[in-house]
């Protein structure tokens, strides 16, 4: 069975028959919700639920319908800002069931704050479709939320998994290797050539194991699998303090809170490949 990642699952119904339909849109406000903003991210109750507030009339993204009641939201002019450690300790609070919905919104938010003009030809921009397009009153053009895909994965020899630490990571932790999708490109090349650029090592047999959408700002996290022909490792050292091949008895160790590093934060898709390599 593939893991079931962090931010994963169906959410809200999206409703995207609605999108075109304006004055139906602006007939679900009645009796709808809106989306609770605190410090450029979806604010959170005691229990790490979602916070929903009257519709005020000025919210632009229409989120979908949860059962029969619509979802809305703003379009927070701070959405995404703050500080990045605290933006982290607050997924660490997130229900679990809520997080597709954090996810859609935060992304979907992030994206009109950073596209408010036209690329096609600079004019101003503005929010259709429910939010889920921006259209240009100058050229005609219509622009859609992009998603950035990003391989990550966990490279295997001889029963031990490769895992690297960053810079910027809390101390003793250790995680899977991720890197953009480049132009061209396929996600077994992309496997494949993150690992000899960061690792220095030859991966084969690459498989594709299970996907996380990841809304800082907005990625498609592609969890993968390979096989590596050898365990000597080059480090590059400019992406990665360090990398290390581990075996099972100490990745078991590290997610029961008592082994040889610090394993990725459960919201993490990394934590997902973890125990899904434990239990192949």
């Amino acid at each position: 069975m593939r893991p079931d990642p962090f931010f994963s699952g169906p959410g809200l119904d999206r409703a995207d028959a609605l999108r075109h339909r304006p004055d139906e849109i602006d007939r679900l406000r009645e009796g709808a919700t809106a989306l609770r903003w605190v410090d450029g991210a979806p604010a959170l109750d005691a229990g790490g639920r979602l916070v929903w507030d009257a519709v005020r009339g000025d919210e632009a993204l229409f989120l979908g319908i949860d059962g029969e009641r619509a979802r809305f939201s703003a379009i927070p002019d701070a959405v995404g800002s703050g500080d990045a450690r605290a933006r982290f300790a607050l997924l660490g609070e997130l229900d679990g069931g809520d997080a597709p919905v954090f996810a859609a919104a935060l992304s979907l938010a992030s994206w009109h704050v950073r596209h408010r003009f036209c690329p096609n030809c600079g004019h101003g921009s503005e929010p259709n479709r429910g939010g889920w397009s921006r259209g240009c009153p100058a050229c005609g053009a219509e622009h859609y939320p992009r998603v950035d895909p990003v391989v990550i994965m966990l490279a295997e020899h001889d029963g031990r998994v490769l895992l690297g630490r960053q810079p910027q990571y809390p101390p003793g932790r250790y995680s899977a290797l991720a890197g953009f999708v480049e132009p061209g490109e396929t996600i077994e090349a992309a496997v494949a050539r993150e690992l000899a650029e960061e690792a220095g090592i030859e991966a084969v047999d690459v498989r594709y194991v299970a996907s996380q959408p990841w809304p800082f700002p907005s990625s498609l996290m592609i969890g993968a699998w390979a096989r590596s022909v050898g365990d000597a490792l080059t480090v590059d050292h400019n992406e990665l303090d360090d990398a290390r091949w581990f075996d099972r008895a100490e990745v078991e160790a590290a997610l029961a809170g008592d082994g040889p590093f610090e394993p990725p934060p459960r919201f993490a898709i990394a934590r997902s490949l973890l125990e899904h390599w434990l239990d192949a």
